[in-house]
């Protein structure tokens, strides 16, 4: 039986997995809570409970992201990514060649800013080759993943497992010591996505390049009142393709009013033409303002870190000095059943927009937004752009030839980018997401606990003794595949954690190299390809690309087992 602590532990840790697993709560905060439990039960030490702050490895997070966001903000993703991408050539080498240019992007910057950078690439491809955008959408979510595994840099779950290593072994990994796995994994998994898995979608099927209009949600004021029926305003509505979602008066959504609708009466409506055709063909209502003869539209969906997260739709105008206007909001908007001065926008939302070409480019980069339907890449920054690359080559030499650690060379690049200006002041902060900040923080912490109170050694030797006696390729294998299952439920960075102290337990008692296993968990923390929930890239395709939950296992699954065959058979050449 497990010792009283290494129970008490077990205990916390288990709590924290349901509650990960739930999604009722925010996953910093469940890290936090866990940690409160871990120094209420004398887990922790107090002298401990904030040392996860100063971990090298969240350093090195913090500033990677900072240094990752310049480069988005720069514009040289962008530029680069435009120079692989022949114009003439069919769908399928214009879809693999910009899979690659995501994977190599995500390999040194965030997994969402090269989303981000080749979405709208993705959806000219689409547009061309009249597609949906479901067939090339959650194949670019699954090659930004796989591109992570290939550098130190590539996700914060790889720096967590390399400063895991030098707490274990005491040395960290170097920037390219995961290279030659998750380049093999990821080059495999590239020629499945490009030459049989996008094929699984069932976007990918002829009926469904025809895809129609997206709904929009969005409000029309009355332009004369109405005293007629309800039933006869909807049938009115439904006749130009509109649905009535209820009645805004005085800033409060209520039912059908008696005596019918007043001047200035707003109508909370659904269609899936734009707001400006629906009010032309409705004439209660008023029309909104027409364009200008340079401004363009552009539907767009907001990634995880986006400054416009919790705010609502009038922050779009205040962080764009009304350069850009919202159009209408998604589908999710509708579900809400609020006015839309009341609404808050969420990760994932779809937002309908329009101004000038630059403007909206512009703040699709600088608010975090995904474009889906527009194509308009922004502009390299000239002298900052060259200098920003510049910084972050020279910080990637410093590790590699001169063995400086991440976090000192990543900080180093940072502060440089924030001294020199090379972004704008607001959007240095702004770039760390310190929701993943305070879980590495507080499960460092956490992780040491249920490792230094026997927890982890007790469920090391039960999988030991599991995999007694079989060959090193298929306890890498199991040791992958138990972290790939783990991280369909938890943030990478919360699997990490849990299960490299417990491979480095695996491979000491089994006498197996411990790089093997380490690298098995860093390959399977990041191969998130069965549910849209596993991954935040997968999340933030699901709506745009229209996919099911099935979907994702669908092409998943293959890609999963392939990536488990080639880990588990290249480690046990490696290291055998």
């Amino acid at each position: 039986m497990m010792p009283s602590p290494a129970l008490t532990s077990a205990l916390i840790l288990g709590a924290a997995l349901i509650m990960f697993v739930s999604e009722r709560v925010r996953h910093d905060l469940v890290a936090a809570l866990a940690l409160l439990a871990c120094l209420v039960t004398g887990l922790v030490p107090l002298r401990d409970a904030l040392t996860g702050f100063s971990d090298p490895a969240v350093i090195a997070v913090a500033s990677v992201l900072v240094v990752g966001r310049a480069l988005e903000l720069s514009g040289i993703a962008n530029v680069v990514t435009a120079r692989f991408m022949p114009p003439n050539a069919n769908f399928q080498v214009r879809m693999g060649l910009l899979l690659a240019a995501g994977a190599v992007l995500s390999a040194f910057m965030n997994n969402i800013a090269a989303l981000v950078v080749t979405m709208p690439i993705a959806a000219e491809i689409v547009r061309s080759n009249n597609k949906a955008p479901g067939a090339i959408l959650m194949p670019l979510a699954f090659a930004t993943i796989l591109g992570g595994m290939t550098t130190l840099i590539g996700t914060p779950a790889n720096l967590i497992i390399s400063s895991m290593r030098d707490r274990e072994l005491g040395e960290p990994f170097g920037f390219f010591d995961m290279t030659a796995v998750g380049a093999l994994v990821a080059g495999i998994g590239l020629v499945y996505i490009t030459t049989v898995g996008w094929r699984l979608l069932p976007a990918s099927k002829p009926a469904a390049r025809a895809a129609p209009q997206p709904w929009m949600t969005f409000e029309l004021p009355m332009a004369a009142p109405f005293s007629g029926e309800q039933s006869e305003l909807s049938a009115r509505l439904r006749a130009v393709g509109a649905r009535m979602i209820g009645i805004v008066r005085f800033g409060h959504l209520r039912n059908w009013p008696e005596g019918g609708l007043r001047m200035g009466d707003r109508l909370l409506l659904m269609s899936r033409s734009e707001p400006r055709i629906v009010a032309a063909s409705f004439e209660g209502c008023v029309p909104p303002d027409m364009p200008g003869a340079s401004e363009v539209f552009a539907r767009v969906s907001v990634a995880h870190g986006s400054p416009l997260i919790g705010r609502g739709y009038s922050a779009l105008a205040i962080e764009t000095d009304n350069a850009v206007r919202l159009v209408a909001a998604g589908p999710r908007a509708a579900k809400q059943r609020l006015p839309m001065a009341l609404m808050e926008i969420d990760a994932g939302d779809q937002l309908f927009l329009e101004g000038e070409s630059n403007a909206v480019a512009r703040a699709v980069s600088r608010l975090r937004l995904l474009e889906i339907d527009r194509f308009d890449r922004l502009a390299t920054h000239g002298g900052k752009a060259y200098a920003i690359g510049a910084i972050f080559i020279a910080a990637i030499i410093a590790i590699v030839m001169t063995g400086l650690s991440p976090a000192i060379a990543f900080f180093a690049a940072a502060t440089l980018i924030a001294a020199f200006r090379l972004v704008p002041a607001d959007q240095v902060y702004m770039a760390i997401d310190w929701s993943i900040i305070v879980l590495l923080a507080a499960m460092i912490p956490v992780g040491a606990s249920f490792e230094n109170s026997g927890g982890a050694s007790y469920f090391a030797s039960w999988l030991s003794e599991t995999l007694h006696g079989q060959p090193l390729a298929v306890a890498i294998g199991a040791i992958c595949t138990v972290t790939m299952l783990l991280s369909i439920f938890l943030n990478n960075v919360a699997t990490a954690v849990i299960m490299a102290p417990m491979a480095v337990r695996v491979a000491d008692m089994m006498g197996l190299p411990p790089d093997a296993m380490l690298l098995a968990v860093l390959i399977g923390a990041s191969s998130d390809f069965l549910t849209p929930i596993g991954h935040q890239n997968n999340l933030l395709v699901m709506g745009p690309g229209g996919y099911r939950f099935s979907d994702y296992s669908r092409m998943g699954a293959p890609l999963a087992i392939m990536v488990v065959l080639s880990t588990s058979l290249f480690l046990a050449w490696r290291f055998g």
